[in-house]
């Protein structure tokens, strides 16, 4: 993977999404400066991977468009986006390994689906992403027998395989103990400060947010909105909108009474 100094910034406008007749956020607007860590953040339910969806092309907004360099994503032909998909890297929650699969031939899949390389170009480029993650010598290692935050590693190798210029996270340390966590943390940092590559973190993990992020976006579930923009830490010590607030310095909302064992304690 090599430095790229001309990865295409995102530019999102006036973007609704939603299922049907129900609208999960609406009149989103803001750009992914290039080479940047942009955190989606927000309570759970607000709609951060629903956005996240829409901006890697699983999900058709509702309004709006995602501009990638100087393309409508979504207004361009099925085989045009597909073009433009393979700048994106995804890593899911799951980290999303295909079980029968051990984690080097995980990290294969892209290649052999999407290049005409030969099984030994395929075989050095896997080595190559496995090792990165510091996972070079895990390739023969079924899912099942990783840990997760080696599934995360082996998910993200596999994101890493066609060099994308945007790498998109989904609630990357869910699941993570605070150490496994933080060694996640700092290989994107190495990714973004090593190749120049462009970050997309759906995250409510404070200590992720404010360790890495550069910018980001915050929704809010009650107004099916963005209430805030801008990085977390400013977030945290200066938005006075009250949810934002509490979210960032992990307190209670005004008027949240907590559950009723809590009123009794």
């Amino acid at each position: 993977m090599t430095a790229r100094s001309a990865a295409p910034k995102l530019v999102v406008e006036g973007l609704s999404i939603g299922f049907g007749d129900r609208i999960v956020q609406r009149d989103l607007s803001f750009e992914v400066a290039t080479g940047s860590i942009f955190a989606v953040m927000g309570g759970s339910g607000c709609g951060k991977s629903t956005l996240l969806k829409a901006m890697i092309g699983l999900l058709r907004p509702t309004a709006g468009a995602i501009q990638v360099g100087d393309e409508d994503y979504w207004a361009a032909s099925d085989e045009r986006r597909a073009e433009i998909g393979r700048r994106f890297g995804v890593l899911f929650q799951s980290g999303a390994l295909w079980s029968s699969l051990t984690a080097a031939e995980n990290v294969a899949l892209p290649l052999r689906m999407l290049t005409r390389l030969d099984d030994d170009s395929i075989g050095l480029l896997v080595r190559t992403k496995l090792s990165l993650v510091g996972m070079g010598a895990a390739g023969d290692t079924m899912p099942a027998d990783l840990s997760g935050g080696m599934r995360k590693r082996a998910g993200l190798a596999r994101a890493l395989a066609l060099d994308p210029d945007i790498l998109f996270f989904d609630e990357p340390s869910a699941g993570l103990d605070p150490i496994t966590a933080k060694r996640l943390d700092d290989l994107i940092l190495e990714l973004r400060d090593g190749f120049g590559t462009t970050v997309v973190l759906v995250s409510h993990e404070l200590p992720s947010l404010l360790g890495i992020c550069d910018d980001g976006i915050f929704l809010d579930a009650e107004t099916r909105t963005a209430i805030a923009h801008g990085a977390p830490r400013t977030l945290r010590d200066d938005c006075r909108h009250p949810t934002v607030h509490a979210f960032m310095n992990r307190e209670r909302p005004p008027g949240d009474q907590g559950t009723a064992g809590d009123r009794r304690a």
